[in-house]
């Protein structure tokens, strides 16, 4: 049996990080330019928004994968096999 406990908790842990991490990548989105610059410069700062954008995605991403890796350790096989141990006792 899974522990309903455990999975409210990572669920809840998955929506605050969600949520945070959208707010950081909206945030690198709409945030206004650094410095006005001149029209000729406007493909450089192009460039600098696009590399502000996946420097805030790069650990969203990351994160994801480290929730498919708990998920995965949660509900394993490997994760039954400690619970019943802990429950037998």
């Amino acid at each position: 049996m899974v522990n309903r406990f455990a999975d409210g908790l990572f669920w809840i842990a998955v929506a605050c990080c969600a949520v945070a991490q959208s707010a950081i990548v909206r945030s690198s989105l709409v945030s206004p330019a650094q410095a006005p610059s001149p029209s000729s410069d406007e493909p450089a700062s192009l460039a600098r928004r696009a590399l502000e954008v996946c420097w805030a995605a790069v650990p969203g991403i990351a994160l994801a994968f480290l929730f498919v890796a708990t998920w995965h350790a949660m509900h394993g096989q490997g994760a039954t096999a400690v619970v019943d141990s802990m429950t037998s006792r």
